[in-house]
């Protein structure tokens, strides 16, 4: 059995690439995803907070990566992912999620905030080598969100 994952741990994948990415885990489900990529387990990032991106991921991924050490985080709130976009197409609503809560709120509100969904390694992946191109996994999402002016 495997580590059990905490508040502050640092996991490395490894990218098709041969490059590592780095994961700093957040409170709930989520995840930091440093900018910084390695050519090797040992080429860490040194800065903490700078993410390519904040998401959820499902539990399964710790298990394939490796524990490289834990951060702790300067305060309280640097452990929180920031609001998240939810839509519901059924009732043509928009929502955040925040610290465990979901908020009504309007398109506007959520221009520029990330997606609310949890990702598989596979898809992380492909976002950190694709670029923008995981915004087609989320039509109804980044459409409305995209065309916001």
């Amino acid at each position: 059995m495997g580590r059990k994952r905490k508040l502050g741990d640092v996991y490395a994948f490894m990218l098709p690439n041969g490059q590592y990415a780095f994961a700093h885990v957040l409170q709930e489900a989520a995840i930091g995803v440093y900018k910084h990529l390695g050519t090797s387990l040992n080429d860490l990032p040194t800065d903490n907070n700078e993410y390519m991106f904040i998401i959820s991921v499902y539990r399964s991924v710790f298990s394939k990566w490796i524990f490289i050490e834990n951060r702790p985080f300067e305060t309280e709130d640097d452990a929180w992912a920031p609001p998240r976009c939810m839509y519901d197409r059924i009732g043509q609503s928009f929502h955040q999620y925040y610290r465990g809560k979901i908020i009504p709120s309007t398109k506007e509100e959520c221009v520029g905030l990330e997606p609310m969904a949890v990702w598989n390694e596979c898809h992380l992946i492909c976002r950190i080598m694709e670029g923008d191109k995981w915004k087609q996994w989320f039509p109804n999402y980044s459409g409305i969100i995209d065309n916001l002016s």
